[in-house]
C-alpha cells in the first residue's frame, strides 16, 4: 500500500533522532515490529517515487495500519507549507533543498526514545544506535527477525555491570558476565537507565505526558535521572511530538550564532530560548533541518 505523503525515507530513517534506531534494512525496504493496541505488527516500509509503500503483518486493519505509520513517520505534516515557511527566512530559505523529504521519526515505544535519549548525551550516532540495538536483543521480546524494546519493568531488573552480574547470579567468572546493562556499551548511562526504568515502573505513567502543556512535561522530564534540557527536549520531541522543542547543544548553539548572532558566543540555553521563541510550532523541525543542512552542506566543518 501506498501513502501519497512526500518523504524521503532513509534521510528520515537515518537522520539520528533519538526516537530509536533505524529499523532493519535490506535492499531499500526497512522493518521493524511495532506494538499496535498489544499485537505485535511488523511493518515493512520503503520508497515509492516520493511517497511511502508498506506492507504489514498482524492482526490488525488497513486503517490501523495507515494511521500508526503516519504518526510515526509524521506523514500528517504539511512539508510544503514548512519549505513556504523556510523560504520566508533568509537564513533557513536554503535548508529545504538539503533535506528535502526529512521527517520526524516519531518513537512508537516513548519508553524507548526515554532510554535511546539518555544513550545519545555526549555519544555518537553510531555508538547509542548499536547500544538500544543490542538491550532490544537481550532483553526484548521476538517477534519473527525484529525484536521490540524491554519494557521498563522488564528493563529494571537487568543487572547493571559486571560487579552486579556477578554479585547477583550463579556465574563464578568476571569475564562470562556479559548479560547485564553496560554490557551494552553504555558506560556512565547504565545508573541512568536503571533509575530511569524504576521511575518509570514505579512511580512516573509515560502516556500521562502526553496530555500535559509543553512546560509540564518539560519539567516532568527533567525529574529523571540523567537527563537535562538537552536531552528532556529530544525526548518530548521525537517521543512524544512535542514541537515546540528545540534541542540545543554545542552543535546547535554554533550553528545558530553563524546564522543569527554573527558567530558571537552564546550560551546554550540562550539558543534553546531564542529557538523556540523565534520558530514557535516549527521549532523542533527547524532544528533538525537546520542540523542536517549544516552536516550536508559544509557549514558543519567550517564551523568546527
Amino acid at each position: 500500500m501506498i501513502i501519497e505523503k512526500p518523504i524521503d525515507l532513509e534521510l528520515t530513517q537515518l537522520s539520528g533522532q533519538t526516537s530509536q534506531p533505524p529499523w532493519c534494512e535490506a535492499e531499500g525496504t526497512f522493518s521493524n515490529v511495532v506494538d499496535i493496541d498489544g499485537k505485535p505488527v511488523i511493518f515493512n516500509v520503503k520508497q515509492s517515487g516520493e511517497f511511502l509503500d508498506f506492507d504489514y503483518s498482524g492482526d490488525i486493519s488497513d486503517r490501523q495500519a495507515v494511521d500508526k505509520l503516519n504518526y510515526i513517520f509524521d506523514l500528517g505534516f504539511d512539508l510544503d507549507k514548512f519549505y513556504k515557511y523556510l523560504d520566508n527566512h533568509a537564513e533557513l530559505e536554503e535548508m529545504s533543498k538539503f533535506c528535502n523529504g526529512l521527517r520526524l521519526f516519531l518513537a512508537p515505544d516513548p519508553f524507548e526514545c526515554v532510554i535511546s535519549s539518555i544513550c545519545s548525551a555526549n555519544n555518537s550516532i553510531k555508538r547509542w544506535t548499536k547500544s538500544i540495538s543490542h538491550m532490544k536483543q537481550n532483553w526484548g521480546n521476538q517477534y519473527g527477525n525484529y525484536y521490540a524494546f524491554p519494557k521498563s519493568s522488564d528493563l529494571v531488573n537487568v543487572y547493571l555491570d559486571e560487579e552486579d552480574e556477578l554479585d547477583l547470579s550463579n556465574i563464578q567468572d568476571i569475564s562470562m558476565c556479559t548479560n547485564n546493562l553496560k554490557s551494552c556499551g553504555v558506560g556512565y548511562r547504565a545508573p541512568y537507565m536503571r533509575k530511569a526504568s524504576e521511575l518509570f515502573t514505579d512511580e512516573m505513567n509515560l502516556q500521562e505526558i502526553f496530555k500535559m502543556s509543553y512546560d509540564e512535561a518539560f519539567e516532568t522530564i527533567l525529574k529523571v535521572p540523567g537527563v537535562g534540557p538537552k536531552v528532556a527536549d529530544c525526548i518530548l520531541l521525537y517521543g512524544f511530538n512535542f514541537r515546540e522543542a528545540f534541542p540545543s547543544d554545542v552543535w546547535i548553539k554554533r550553528i545558530v550564532s553563524h546564522l543569527y548572532f554573527d558567530g558571537k558566543d552564546i550560551s546554550v540555553a540562550k539558543v534553546r530560548e531564542f529557538g523556540m521563541e523565534e520558530f514557535g510550532e516549527n521549532a523542533g523541525y527547524v532544528q533538525l533541518y537546520m542540523f542536517h543542512y549544516a552536516r550536508k552542506s559544509g557549514l558543519m566543518s567550517k564551523l568546527k
